[in-house]
C-alpha cells in the first residue's frame, strides 16, 4: 500500500497554474509540471477520502501509453526523470517521485475526443432514448455493454461545471473546420484501435476512452493524461457479458457504493469506508500491472 499525500497541501516553489479534481498543474516557465494527486471525484464531486496510489497509477500509465503510441501521435511529455527537473524542485522528491511529469505547453483544443467500441455509460443512456449517439444512428436491439459494429467517434465539449456535453461531429466541424475535425476523428480512432487490440491481448477490454489534443509548434499533439482508468472504461475480458453493467478497473466501485447512500450528489460528498478505498486502489493497480507488465513505482 502506498503512503501518499491524498491532497497536495504544500505549495511548490512554482506558480500554481490550475488545480483540477485530480491534478495540480504548476507553471515552470516554458513548460508545465503535472502532479497527479490521490483525489477522486464521483458525480462531479471531489470526495473527502482519497485513493492511495491512484495518482501514481495515472501518471505511470500515461507514461507507458505515451511511449507505446509515439509512432502514431507525439505527446507533450518532456520527462518524468526527477534528475532532469529544475533545480528548485529537487528538494521535493518525496512528493514528486512516481506521480509527476514535466510537459511542453500546448495550445489546447477545447474538444474531448471520445472513442467508443462498446455501448456503455452516457452512450447507453443516449442510445435508449434516441437509438443513436452524438447523431450517429446505431442498429436496434443493442444491449448495455454490447460491442458496437465498429468503433465510433463521439466528441464532447468541456463544461465549465458538471458533465461534458456530447455533440454531433458536425458541430466539431463548425467549431474547428472540416480538416482539423476530420484529422482528430481519424487520429482518435487510430489510437483507440491500437490500444484496444493491445489491451485485449492482455485480457482487458477497452470499452471507451477520451483524449485531449493541442498544438505545439504547429504540430497536433496528444496531451493531458492518456488511457488511464480515470479517462477510460476498462473491463476484464474474462467476465465480459453484454446485457448489463460490467466489472471494471476504474472508479465504478466507488460510484456503486455511493449509489447505496441517501446522498443527493451535491457537495459535500460523503467519506468512503476503508473497504471501498482499498478495493478501488487494488483495481487501479491491477489495471496498471496487467497492461504494462510492470510494478508501480512507489
Amino acid at each position: 500500500m502506498c503512503r501518499d499525500e491524498i491532497v497536495l497541501q504544500t505549495e511548490l516553489p512554482l506558480p500554481l497554474s490550475a488545480r483540477g479534481k485530480v491534478r495540480d498543474i504548476y507553471d515552470a516557465g516554458d513548460q508545465l509540471l503535472f502532479i497527479a494527486s490521490d483525489r477522486i471525484s464521483a458525480f462531479d464531486c471531489v470526495l473527502p477520502t482519497g485513493i492511495p496510489c491512484k495518482g501514481r497509477v495515472l501518471t505511470q500509465m500515461s507514461l507507458f501509453w505515451f511511449d507505446f503510441l509515439k509512432e502514431i501521435a507525439p505527446s507533450h511529455l518532456l520527462t518524468a526523470d526527477l534528475n532532469a527537473y529544475p533545480a528548485n524542485l529537487l528538494g521535493w522528491r518525496g512528493l514528486l517521485e512516481g506521480r509527476s511529469m514535466l510537459v511542453k505547453k500546448a495550445e489546447m483544443i477545447e474538444v474531448e475526443c471520445v472513442a467508443r467500441g462498446y455501448l456503455a455509460g452516457s452512450a447507453w443512456k443516449e442510445y435508449q432514448q434516441q437509438s443513436s449517439i452524438c447523431g450517429l444512428p446505431l442498429p436496434p436491439g443493442l444491449r448495455d455493454g454490447e460491442r458496437l459494429p465498429e468503433p465510433i467517434f463521439t466528441p464532447a465539449l468541456k463544461a465549465r461545471a458538471g458533465h461534458d456535453v456530447n455533440v454531433p461531429f458536425e458541430h466539431v466541424e463548425y467549431l474547428l473546420g472540416k480538416d482539423l475535425a476530420g484529422h482528430l476523428r481519424r487520429l482518435t480512432l487510430q489510437i483507440y484501435n491500437r490500444a484496444s487490440a493491445y489491451a485485449f491481448e492482455h485480457g482487458i477490454i477497452l470499452s471507451d476512452t477520451k483524449f485531449e489534443f493541442g498544438f505545439i509548434d504547429g504540430q497536433l499533439t496528444l496531451a493531458d493524461e492518456v488511457l488511464t482508468p480515470d479517462s477510460s472504461r476498462y473491463w476484464p475480458a474474462a467476465t465480459y457479458l453484454p446485457g448489463g453493467p460490467q466489472l471494471s478497473f476504474d472508479k465504478q466501485y466507488v460510484r456503486d457504493y455511493l449509489e447505496t447512500l441517501d446522498w443527493n450528489k451535491q457537495p459535500p460528498a460523503p467519506a468512503l469506508p476503508e473497504e471501498v478505498v482499498l478495493k478501488t486502489s487494488e483495481k487501479y493497480q491491477e489495471a496498471y500491472s496487467r497492461l504494462t507488465g510492470k510494478s508501480l513505482v512507489l
